[in-house]
């Protein structure tokens, strides 16, 4: 709900006026609802406030409590208020009036450095201890919301967003090679895999899960929150499990409807946006409240070139959606004129950063800014819902029953499979055994990666950069080396790197265009919950994705709910919608190739290459090329660099 930012003089002198100057100009840059600033003595606290949350409202923050001598600054929406409220024995008559940056001050006076793990919810916060003369600070699990820092000459700084800690006079701007090699060298659509890096070289950021302490001149970095995924749930029927997921999944949305403004959600065709958008209309209509959803396809003149498998126009499926629900006010929109070439230099101002997900770039923005047009407050969206509500692989489950010699459940399941997804049983046997036993016969387990690796190969030396990544399950293509997607999901919940770049992007987004996206796909209750239900309820009788599609009965149409047979593929039709920037693409292409400063980091042996295998036509089915790909990835990193520089 807001940009926070602050100075602490360690040593307890004077605050330079210059500094506190500075920061309070940059953070005026933000929109707001309102700006506050607190200073006393040698620390200062400035927050730029976006209210949200009905208690946001006028709320003070940065907030001091002078018997306790505590100050708070927090970015946050906390989800789990009433427990807390409980907790805390806070009375009835002051709840609904006590903000979230209140209830982060209570629970920081009760629970002290404990806190973080008592909370549920989007949020970055410091607090102030000026008895003990400490600082304290934390970001949420997932790390929904940024928190950088520098410390040095004596004083700490913070911010939610980097530019304002660059404007401060005594931090240089200066290149993070460790970071540039991590984004090059990685070729999922991952940052860095340490995820307490950024690009600036005296810039760095609390980790997801993780608390920082400032005291005595020394910094400790905390994890509080750590997802494993041993423990399982053991119900006595397959409807206790569908009626404990209604039970903490309509916790999570109604949770995440909590606004004065209006509430939107992203809706595809698919499953997880689904379920998530007829959660949210039904409670909203108990409050006679409606839905507004938002939803991006290609446009009319797109021609699709995708398997029978795939639909990237998921128009139908978002309009049986939609009308299914009912109550629901739904915008689908082709976003015209957009592309993801002509929003480089935004999304580089917006983030702050170089990014991969430039394929769909343009209609992500579009979707914020469209539900800003319309007065949203929060953005509902299912973005983690693959590895949550909507789990289950139906071919890597058969490989884990082969690999446990259970024949004749394997066969029950294979039939049933094959009548609901189509074609004969066994032709699905040999993917099967490929994914149990990988190295037999000479299959190999392991995908190709997607497009090479950016990096040039002396500058990866240099940095010693794969080394480091093979430390977490990486190897020299950039892509995991292993492809068994139980140990990706482990590894997905205990390293908190995965969380990074998609958390970075929603956070920036969101202090844009004042729209909050709130993903209950992603609830700490909703992850802790999924990771406990047992395999056999995510695939059984045929049925992949299961125990989503059970819960949907009556939620949303069967022919979305029980449909196996089509996948919904979104950006699809970025090369379509550059076909006028394409001369424009492939000059700036050749250019980078050209740069000094692109050699030294970039693999412009490779680029060149890619070049020479690109048309000067474009095609649509280029979006899927991994040389086309490559160039755009080169030519947002090229941008950035001469952006720094």
């Amino acid at each position: 709900m807001s940009v926070i930012t602050g100075i602490i003089q360690v040593n307890n002198q004077p605050l330079n006026f210059e500094h506190t100057k500075m920061l309070k100009n940059e953070i005026k840059l933000f929109p707001a609802d309102d700006i506050q600033t607190l200073q006393k003595d040698s620390v200062f606290f400035g927050s730029v406030r976006q209210w949200i949350t009905p208690e946001s409202v006028g709320e003070r923050d940065p907030l001091y409590d002078a018997e306790r001598k505590l100050a708070v600054t927090a970015d946050a929406i906390i989800d789990n208020r009433e427990e807390l409220f409980n907790r805390l024995q806070i009375p009835l008559n002051l709840r609904e009036e006590t903000s979230d940056t209140e209830l982060i001050l209570l629970g920081f006076k009760k629970w002290g450095e404990e806190l973080p793990e008592y909370m549920v919810g989007d949020f970055a916060f410091t607090v102030w201890d000026e008895k003990n003369q400490r600082l304290f600070g934390a970001r949420d699990f997932s790390g929904s919301r940024t928190l950088y820092y520098n410390y040095g000459n004596n004083h700490f700084s913070f911010c939610t967003a980097i530019k304002p800690l660059l404007s401060l006079l005594n931090i240089k701007n200066e290149l993070n090679e460790q970071w540039l090699a991590e984004f090059l060298a990685i070729t999922t659509v991952i940052d860095t895999v340490d995820a307490s890096i950024t690009p600036y070289k005296n810039i760095y950021q609390v980790p997801p899960a993780h608390s920082i302490t400032v005291h005595k001149g020394r910094i400790k970095i905390k994890q509080f929150c750590s997802l494993r995924t041993n423990k399982k749930l053991k119900l006595k029927s397959d409807g206790d499990y569908l009626e404990a997921f209604h039970d903490v999944f309509s916790k999570a949305v109604k949770s995440r409807l909590r606004t004065h403004k209006q509430v939107g959600a992203q809706l595809s065709g698919g499953l997880d946006s689904g379920l998530t958008a007829s959660y949210g209309a039904k409670l909203l209509k108990k409050q006679n409240r409606q839905l507004h959803t938002f939803s991006y396809v290609p446009p009319a003149d797109f021609e699709d070139y995708t398997p029978g498998n795939l639909m990237p126009d998921e128009t139908k499926f978002i309009q049986k959606t939609a009308t299914y629900i009912g109550g629901v006010n739904a915008h689908i929109s082709d976003f015209e004129g957009g592309d993801p070439y002509s929003v480089i230099d935004e999304f580089l101002e917006t983030l702050e950063m170089p990014y991969k997900f430039f394929e769909n770039s343009f209609w992500i923005k579009g979707i914020f800014e469209a539900a800003h047009n319309e007065g949203a407050g929060v953005l509902l969206n299912g973005g983690r819902g693959n590895l949550t509500v909507s789990w289950g692989s139906a071919p890597d489950f058969y490989a884990v029953l082969l690999k446990r010699l259970r024949w004749i459940k394997l066969y029950q399941e294979l039939d049933q499979y094959s009548k609901i997804s189509g074609g004969a049983r066994l032709r699905r046997v040999p993917s099967i055994v490929k994914l149990a036993l990988p190295s037999i016969n000479g299959l190999s387990g392991k995908a190709e990666a997607p497009l090479p690796a950016l990096i040039n190969p002396a500058f990866a030396s240099r940095r010693n950069v794969y080394e480091k990544l093979k430390d977490y399950g990486l190897d020299e293509t950039g892509w995991f080396a292993s492809q068994d997607i139980y140990r990706h999901k482990r590894n997905h919940f205990e390293e908190v790197f995965h969380w990074n770049a998609s958390s970075t992007v929603s956070s920036k987004l969101s202090l844009r265009y004042k729209v909050w996206k709130r993903d209950p796909t992603n609830d700490l209750r909703v992850v802790k919950f999924c990771l406990s239900v047992p395999e056999e309820q995510y695939v059984r009788n045929g049925m992949d994705r299961a125990l989503i599609r059970r819960a949907a009965k009556d939620l949303l149409p069967d022919e979305i709910r029980l449909n196996q047979r089509i996948r919904g593929v979104q950006g699809a039709d970025w090369v379509h919608r550059m076909k006028n920037e394409w001369a424009a693409f492939l000059f700036e292409a050749r250019r980078v190739v050209s740069d000094p400063l692109a050699k030294e980091f970039i693999n412009t042996k490779k680029l060149r290459e890619a070049i020479n295998n690109t048309s000067a036509t474009p095609k649509s089915e280029y979006a899927v090329d991994p040389d086309c790909r490559f160039l755009m990835r080169s030519v947002i990193v090229h941008r950035f660099l001469k952006k720094f520089t």
